[in-house]
């Protein structure tokens, strides 16, 4: 199979949340770890931060990467989901997986996966944790894809453990409370393994705070602890919790023997895109009209958008947007403004909430706009509605901005 055949077969032939949502998740780590033996624990072959938690965590993890880039370190970065090319989910240096590695894994264990019936998620874990193995990384930035407990990432023990933030987010696995969903991402602490909680929130502080002390695991709150201002190239006010968040895992990495100096932090944080490529987040695609996408999906996410887009000068407001079809539009539809037109589309997934059905929520709750047979012909109907001092905003999922960037 050349590359385009093997990733047509991992999407189609295993497992994989973000086409199929719940019925490809599962309820512990026996294949990771069953995986992982196979594989000569290829986790245990270099060190890592592990980062979890409902917002945010993409961002931190890419900032944390280019920091650490800068600082001359050879540096693996495991995200998820991609957006474009699955290859995304796996780098080194901000270089993507090379596509013989991809065809190469497959190849020689794909009868291991079809005899163990393994997940899309569990052999793309896999897979990362083998190349950053045997490219030598000095360290690897390992985002948790959902949760953390269950998650398949969740089998090694890393340098440092953060958790950026807890919101009421994919609750159909995590639970319905944000003490539910807060204990389920505490499942990434490990004895003796620092934590860094990025933002304090009243309700679960005293959860995190329990989890470390009984894991006998140093615990801080970023939030709380006084810190230079630093900027970054992420635009997007909400990347300033994730800033703090990223440097108090690096002071802690610091203490760690991992040395970063003042110069690597400011300078990565300033070359997050170049260094490791990150899309987005607030990506401003075009001016006049004035283009930004942001894969902002949950309430907590589009509080912030919404908080941006209000401080935008504009005539008219365009809203390109669409959802999964398990999302909860009661809770984000009070959040979103009235006086925008918008343009429901349904992204191109099993997965992805008709048009039809999307707009009849919104027209019930005051709401105008017109439904479009796909992401491009919402987004060129409104390209072509707008004038040169208009804004278009496109989100509410990520596979809404996969469709345009």
């Amino acid at each position: 199979m050349n590359y385009q055949d093997t990733v047509n077969w991992m999407f189609k032939q295993l497992p994989m949340y973000q086409n199929q949502g719940k019925t490809a998740f599962k309820k512990d780590l026996s294949n990771t770890i069953c995986l992982a033996n196979y594989l000569g624990n290829p986790h245990d072959k270099f060190k890592s931060i592990h980062v979890a938690g409902t917002n945010g965590k993409g961002s931190t993890s890419h900032m944390l990467a280019s920091v650490l880039q800068e600082a001359g370190y050879n540096v693996g970065l495991y995200t998820s989901p991609h957006l474009k090319d699955f290859r995304e989910r796996i780098k080194i240096n901000g270089k993507e997986i090379s596509k013989q590695f991809v065809i190469g894994f497959i190849r020689k264990h794909s009868s291991f996966f079809k005899l163990n019936k393994l997940s899309f998620f569990e052999m793309t874990v896999g897979m990362a944790f083998d190349y950053f193995a045997k490219k030598k990384v000095d360290i690897a930035i390992i985002e948790v894809g959902l949760g953390g407990r269950l998650d398949s990432t969740n089998i090694i023990t890393p340098e440092i453990s953060v958790i950026t933030n807890i919101g009421l987010d994919h609750t159909q696995f995590l639970g319905e409370t944000l003490e539910a969903i807060a204990n389920e991402k505490a499942g990434i602490i490990k004895p003796n393994i620092p934590v860094v909680i990025g933002e304090t929130q009243v309700e679960i502080k005293k959860l995190f705070n329990n989890i470390a002390h009984k894991n006998a695991s140093k615990i801080q709150f970023a939030d709380q602890n006084e810190n230079k201002n630093y900027h970054t190239d992420l635009k997007g006010n909400y990347q300033k919790h994730n800033v703090k968040t990223a440097v108090q895992t690096l002071k802690v990495l610091n203490e760690l023997q991992f040395p970063v100096s003042e110069v690597h932090i400011k300078n990565g944080l300033l070359n997050v895109v170049n260094n490791t490529g990150l899309k987005g987040r607030w990506q401003v695609l075009q001016q006049q009209p004035k283009i930004v996408c942001d894969t902002a999906h949950n309430k907590e996410g589009l509080l912030y958008i919404v908080s941006q887009l209000n401080e935008e000068i504009f005539e008219t407001l365009h809203i390109v947007f669409g959802v999964v079809s398990d999302k909860d539009l009661t809770t984000i539809l009070p959040l979103l403004p009235k006086d925008a037109v918008y343009y429901f589309c349904k992204p191109n997934i099993p997965r992805g909430l008709d048009a039809s059905s999307l707009q009849s929520h919104f027209i019930s709750n005051g709401f105008k706009g017109l439904t479009y047979p796909s992401v491009k012909a919402a987004v060129d109907a409104a390209v072509a509605s707008a004038t040169s001092t208009d804004l278009i905003y496109i989100g509410g999922s990520t596979f809404v901005v996969a469709e345009i960037i």
